[in-house]
């Protein structure tokens, strides 16, 4: 299929209306603006043709997207993986190596971690799927079963929870 073959009104469309959704789904993994847009761009390159070649309508395009965008991200970390670090040894500074503390990061995850399973099951499934896992309310709501109205609430009391448990915590 050649770009010729491709309906560029369509994919302006697409891409308006879903990559925002995509950009902050790829960027809550990578946490690097630069890094998130190039894999957004990528996801588009891949999905476009797919999309158009074998009709997938238009209900499906988010799903679609993110499991694109997810395919690259494993492919990517996958090949960081395989590949190693390079390390210089002449530039590692071996007081600062053993100054670094990473006790407390390690203690704010653990107490986070606590606090969710602090939550019902359903506090604890809109809060994985919503923040966690960047999905969008309609897609929250389909995938629980609820009113896009019902997630939004269960959202805003989880988090009042979430906060609550935790301020209590300090």
């Amino acid at each position: 299929m050649t770009i010729e073959d491709v309906n560029l009104e369509e994919i302006e469309s697409v891409c308006l209306s879903t990559w925002e959704q995509i950009y902050r789904f790829i960027y809550y993994k990578v946490q690097n603006r630069e890094e998130a847009e190039d894999i957004t761009q990528e996801t588009y390159v891949k999905t476009i043709a797919y999309m158009k070649k074998y009709k997938t309508s238009p209900e499906r395009y988010i799903g679609f997207l993110k499991k694109v965008a997810h395919n690259i991200l494993r492919d990517k970390w996958r090949k960081i993986n395989r590949s190693g670090t390079d390390i210089n040894l002449d530039e590692i500074n071996p007081e600062k190596v053993a100054s670094e503390d990473y006790t407390e990061a390690s203690i704010q995850r653990q107490v986070i971690e606590d606090a969710l399973n602090n939550l019902n099951d359903e506090q604890k499934n809109v809060i994985d799927l919503r923040i966690i896992k960047g999905y969008s309310v309609a897609e929250t709501a389909n995938i629980m079963g609820k009113g896009e109205g019902a997630v939004r609430s269960l959202q805003y009391r989880a988090v009042q929870n979430l906060q609550r448990i935790l301020v209590k915590e300090e």
